[in-house]
This record gives structure tokens, sequence and C-alpha cells, in this order.
């Protein structure tokens, strides 16, 4: 793997010319300080965003998004927690939303975790900002684990877009991976195949000193012209 960053380059600079065209094109990350200080309603909003999004038209979420701010009453976890069952059920069923009750009670369920959060490690913020980026893939295992819904792209989708500093196992990325001989199953799930692609990326990190989500970009970019 010594020349893993090398090859990466060579074909993203095959495909789109020196890369130096594309370094406004890469992803940035929230340092940890900023992460710390991202207010809690922003963390529970940002996992309902990806939670309603998944298998859905993206665009549609983000043209209702106001509602969505509405009907939770602007995320706040202790509000979101506290509503009863019957609440959610109406909250549902509000057409400001796209009406799905297994997301809405997964968004509740998610607020309850971000309160236990709030006494076990100061808050999500610092839970988010302290887990180290060589185990990122031990991130992706809590939230799917303590949360709900948060499992397969939707938890890595929601740490990227929050600000984590992390990667993404899109289809892209995952087949230069493949390419590469360093992960075997084109959608890794299993935590054999997934420490592979964490152990991919340490490396890659390690010879580029570049960011997770850089990296992340580069691979996808690798392939060709998206």
């Amino acid at each position: 793997m010594a020349s893993f960053y090398r090859n990466v380059i060579k074909r993203v600079e095959s495909h789109h010319g020196d890369i130096a065209g594309i370094e406004e094109r890469l992803p940035t990350s929230l340092s940890a300080q900023a992460l710390r200080e991202l207010p809690d309603h922003r963390y529970l909003a940002e996992m309902a965003a990806c939670i309603f999004r998944a298998g859905f038209v993206w665009r549609v979420i983000s043209q209702k998004w106001d509602g969505f701010e509405e009907v939770f009453n602007g995320f706040l976890p202790i509000w979101v927690a506290s509503r009863s069952p019957e609440d959610i059920e109406a909250m549902a069923q509000d057409t400001r939303i796209v009406r799905y009750l297994t997301k809405v009670k997964a968004v509740q369920d998610n607020a309850v975790m971000i309160l236990d959060l709030e006494h076990s490690h100061c808050g999500i913020g610092a839970f988010i900002a302290d887990w180290p980026s060589d185990d990122i893939i031990g991130l992706w295992q809590y939230l799917k684990k303590h949360g709900s819904r948060l499992g397969g792209n939707t938890g890595q989708y929601f740490l990227r877009f929050v600000g984590k500093d992390s990667f993404i196992l899109s289809r892209d990325v995952c087949t230069a991976l493949r390419a590469e001989g360093l992960i075997d199953s084109p959608k890794p799930t299993a935590l054999k195949e997934l420490k592979k692609a964490q152990a991919a990326f340490n490396q890659l990190q390690q010879e580029s000193g570049r960011s997770l989500a850089e990296l992340s970009m580069l691979l996808a970019l690798s392939l060709g012209p998206r």
C-alpha cells in the first residue's frame, strides 16, 4: 500500500486534470471545538434529515424542511423525547412533513440517545468530537446500536453532514478500494470488511496528511467524472 495515495492521485488527475483544480470541490469538516459548540438540536435535526432522506427523494425533504422544523419544534431533544405516543402519531400525520410513522419514532429515539450522551459524555458534540479518526467504523457501530435507523449509509451521511471528519463507503469509494484489492465486498457490512476499509483510509491519511472526508471524495473521483 506504499503507493496507494499516489495511485489515487494519478487516476484523479487523469480524469480531472491537475489536483489543484479540484481542491475547492473537496469537502471540509468542522474542528473538534466547533463540533463541541454545535447545539444538540442541530445534531438531532441532521439525524432527522438523513433518516427521512434514506430511500426517498432528497429534494422533497429539502423543500419541506421548514415544515419539519415546525413540527419537531426546532428539534429540541428534550421536547421531542417527551412527546407522548399520541403526539408522535399526530406528528406523523402532519402534512408539513413526509408522513412516515416509524421515522418520526426514530427521531424521538435519537433524541433520547442525545439526552443520554449529555449525561455520559457532556453532550453529543463532545462525544463525536473526541471519537478517534482511526476508528470511524466504531462510531458507525455506536450510532447503529444506540440510535435508531442510523445504520448503513444513514449514519455515515449524518457524520459527514454534521461536520465530523469521516469517510463514506459509497458505491464509487467501494469500487476504488476493491480495485486496489483492499476490500472484497462491493458494499462492506461485516465487521471484518469494515476494518479493512478503515485500515485503507488510515493508510491513506498517513501517506497524504489529508482529511478522511477529502480522501473519500478523491477515491470517488478517481473513477472518472461524476
